[in-house]
């Protein structure tokens, strides 16, 4: 599967912003009166990765809901460059824990509704050949419901083929993989690094990409 899906992913790629940068001044996250972590601040250029890693509750995917808008910060300040009309968070395509897939819409139908919402301007692939890159083209008729949790995952990140933006906040994107699709997906992520992507994940698990580290603290 991983050399085919490989040449279905090629086909689709173009360079992006080679100037981008992301920049993280300070950030304050709290949740029901707690301060989940604070001054926290890094960048990341285009073409580059930053893996976050931290013990369970140090706020990793706390962190990666903030960047991609779905949390509020307490304080600090997110800065993308260049500037742009739309919102930073148009530029971003955020995985979480959660694969987000409606049980009752087939695979395909899923993917297609995440391909129109998502659409960027950037292009992307069409939804049934990024299902066949993700080993998904025999299913694609299926109930999400039906899927085990390594399709699901596999389902789910196929979002970052249909509509290409810049950045890539990714948690744990690894789960429920398998080794072979561990391997399209590590070099998914290499590619997108390659044509000027930014890439943030949140791991326990080693990623076979060269990338800076970003440590969480300790749990409160």
């Amino acid at each position: 599967m991983l050399d085919r899906s490989l040449k279905l992913f090629a086909q689709h790629r173009f360079p992006l912003v080679s100037l981008m940068r992301l920049s993280a001044s300070r950030l304050s996250v709290e949740r029901g009166g707690r301060i989940v972590f604070s001054e926290l601040s890094f960048i990341v250029e285009a073409g580059q990765s930053l893996i976050v890693t931290g013990r369970n509750g140090a706020g990793k995917s706390t962190l990666l809901r903030a960047l991609a808008g779905l949390l509020p910060l307490a304080h600090g300040e997110l800065a993308l460059t260049p500037a742009a009309e739309d919102s930073i968070a148009e530029k971003m395509h955020f995985i979480g824990h959660a694969d987000a897939l409606k049980g009752a819409l087939t695979v395909a139908e899923n993917l297609s509704f995440y391909a129109a919402l998502l659409e960027s301007g950037h292009g992307g692939v069409a939804p049934l050949p990024a299902l066949e890159a993700f080993g998904l083209g025999p299913i694609a008729h299926l109930p999400a419901a039906y899927l085990s949790a390594g399709q699901r995952r596999r389902a789910a990140l196929a979002r970052l083929l249909v509509a290409r933006r810049p950045i890539w906040l990714l948690d744990e994107p690894l789960t429920a993989l398998d080794a072979a699709s561990q391997g399209f997906v590590a070099q998914i992520m290499r590619e997108h690094a390659a044509d000027g992507g930014i890439i943030i994940a949140a791991t326990h698990t080693a990623l076979d990409l060269p990338a800076s580290e970003l440590r969480m603290g300790a749990a409160a």
